[in-house]
Formats: C-alpha cells, sequence, structure tokens
C-alpha cells in the first residue's frame, strides 16, 4: 500500500521541518517545496536531527511563492497540503505593501494549485499576529474568534500581511474552494529545538539573551509555544473531521514578560545567569528608539500590550497538550548549546 503524500511549502523552516518529522515518522510521504535545491541538503540535516531514519520518504521540489511555476507539480497526487512557507519579514521596507502582496498572492497561488490537484484539505500557517492586532483596550483572553482590526492605528504590515493572507484564504474556500477544506494553525511566539545552525529568526531572542547583548529588555508580553506542539497541532488539524473549516491558536495559555523568559534561562542554565538582563527598558525609550531604528517599529507597537491567549479549542476539539511554556524555552537554549550556536 503506498503512502498518502502530505505536501509541506517551505521544507528548511523551522516549523516545517518539525512538521516533516512528525509526517514521516507517522508513516506519511511527504514532497516539501525549497526556493533552491540548493537547500535539500539542509533540510535533511535537519530531519535527519530531529530523528528522522528513513529520508527516502521525502522528497523536493522547487518552487517561489511569488511564481506561478511548478506549483501543480508539486500538488500532483497529494491528499493534504500544509502551507507553512510565508515570505520572510523584512524588517526595513520603504512600501508595507512588499510584505502584504506577496503573503496574499502567494496564498492564493497554493491554495489554486491544492484544488486544482485535488487535495482534501489544506492546513495554513496563519499567526497570532491574524488575532490580537488592533485591539487597545482587551481584558480577556484573545481567542480563534478574534482577528486583527486592521482599521486601528499603529499596526505593523507583518500583522497586516498575516491577517489579510489567511482572510484571503478562507475566501477563496468559500468562493473558488469546491470542497476542498481549509484549518488554519495560529501560533504565538514559537520556541523549542532548533535542529541547525540555520534557524528561525523567532528564536533571535533565546540566543541574543544567552550571549550577553541584550542589558534590559523592553516591556513585552507573549504567549510562548514549543515548536513540536506546533507540528503536532498541523497534523491534528490536517487528519480531524472536527478541524474543517477552523482556526486553531497554538499557545500555551502561558504569558510571559521578555524579563520572565530571562529568568527561565537563568534558573535553567546558571553557567549563564551573569549575561542574563534584570531590567526593563521604559516603554517610552523604546517607543523614542524606534523612531530612529526602523527595525524596531514592529517592537515598539507591542510594549505594554495585554497578551493573554486561550488555547481552549484545540484542547477540547482535538485533544491537543502542549509542553509548557518553559519547557519551549529550555529546549531552544538547549539545542543551540549543544549545536555550539551559544557557549558558556
Amino acid at each position: 500500500m503506498s503512502k498518502q503524500l502530505v505536501v509541506v511549502t517551505g521544507g528548511s523552516g523551522f516549523i516545517a521541518s518539525h512538521i516533516i518529522c512528525q509526517l514521516v515518522q507517522q508513516g506519511y510521504a511527504v514532497r516539501t517545496t525549497v526556493r533552491s535545491l540548493k537547500k535539500r541538503p539542509l533540510v535533511l540535516e535537519m530531519l535527519t536531527a530531529g530523528g528522522v531514519q528513513d529520508l527516502s520518504a521525502v522528497s523536493f521540489v522547487e518552487a517561489d511563492l511569488t511564481h506561478d511555476a511548478h506549483w501543480s507539480e508539486v500538488m500532483a497526487g497529494a491528499t493534504y497540503a500544509i502551507h507553512v512557507a510565508s515570505p520572510t519579514p523584512n524588517r526595513i521596507f520603504k512600501d508595507e505593501n512588499e510584505m502584504i502582496q506577496p503573503a496574499v498572492e502567494g496564498v492564493r497561488r497554493v491554495l489554486t494549485a491544492a484544488r486544482d490537484a485535488g487535495v482534501k484539505r489544506v492546513v495554513l500557517t496563519s499567526a497570532y499576529g491574524a488575532i490580537f492586532a488592533g485591539h487597545p483596550h482587551r481584558t480577556t483572553p484573545y481567542t480563534e474568534a478574534d482577528w486583527s482590526n486592521l482599521k486601528a492605528k499603529g499596526i505593523h504590515p507583518y500583522q497586516k500581511s498575516k491577517t489579510l493572507a489567511e482572510r484571503a484564504a478562507w475566501a477563496f474556500i468559500a468562493q473558488e474552494g469546491q470542497g476542498m477544506e481549509l484549518a488554519t494553525v495560529n501560533p504565538v511566539g514559537v520556541m523549542g529545538p532548533v535542529l541547525a545552525s540555520d534557524y528561525s529568526h523567532s528564536n533571535v531572542q533565546v540566543r541574543e539573551l544567552l550571549e550577553g547583548r541584550v542589558k534590559a529588555v523592553p516591556n513585552v508580553s507573549s504567549g510562548y509555544v514549543d515548536v513540536r506542539d506546533v507540528a503536532s497541532l498541523h497534523l491534528l488539524a490536517m487528519t480531524s473531521p472536527k478541524a474543517a473549516g477552523e482556526r486553531f491558536l497554538a499557545t500555551t495559555g502561558e504569558t510571559l514578560s521578555m524579563l520572565d523568559v530571562a529568568n527561565v534561562l537563568r534558573a535553567a542554565f546558571p553557567q549563564f545567569a551573569p549575561r542574563l538582563p534584570t531590567r526593563t527598558i521604559p516603554n517610552l525609550a523604546v517607543k523614542m528608539a524606534a523612531l530612529v531604528k526602523p527595525e524596531l517599529k514592529m517592537l515598539s507597537t507591542l510594549v505594554g500590550q495585554y497578551a493573554e491567549t486561550s488555547n481552549e479549542k484545540s484542547r477540547r476539539l482535538l485533544g491537543w497538550q502542549p509542553r509548557s511554556a518553559a519547557e519551549a524555552i529550555t529546549a531552544t537554549a538547549q539545542s543551540m548549546i549543544d549545536l555550539g550556536l551559544v557557549t558558556a
């Protein structure tokens, strides 16, 4: 009996690599896209580090979200598709459409190819950014029922791109999906084991803390979740009959400040304690700094913001049980130490 084929876009990514590991370990064949086949050795290195012993179940196709070429080849014969790839956020840009347009067009390109190939269900990796932005007076935890309010002032283009891309996906399914199913997974800050020295921008925070580059932290709170649990939620969203047409917020339900993150690292890795920050930067100082440093713009929109989240839906509908935020953060640091990316 041949294995069911799952397409995973953007195989060299942090989340995608863990999804591929779990799919192969559960008996699926995986076809993954990379922007360049030069990334193939890196992906195979990550899968081996993630515990995959039989790499013969994984194949590669070169495809780019900004071009139509190869997408029909990517989707041919697939039962499911997990669309993780996203145009990398460029923190310095002239026009917000540089971030928004590729994200929206990429989603439509993938969904069109999946529908035309007869794919049963697509799981889209969306983001917490499509849920929380533009709600300044929030007092109750964010859930899947929430959408970022793009009419509010100060919404960063990255959050706009995530919101509009997910909106476009749901609109496509409603108007042009021809019965294809969709589910989305919206992760908060993703931590967990890094599988290679080429790793996601979401983990940079831990490396910078351990290296002593951060003398004081901004007053930014966030939910955190382990990448292995984000991957398992994608698989549940792919196969569960209850998941069709649903969004799932991937969060432990805990909220940690950046100082809390430093304290988790301090407790787990006392050898790094002297390098870790113990104080917070005033909100106004962060906002003023963002006026002259464009790369701080997104961070400046988050200082002092309410960030509580709920994972009640994922637990109730899918039986999902994530690790704690502290375990996820500790796993990130441990993997970086093991790979020699950080030394005491």
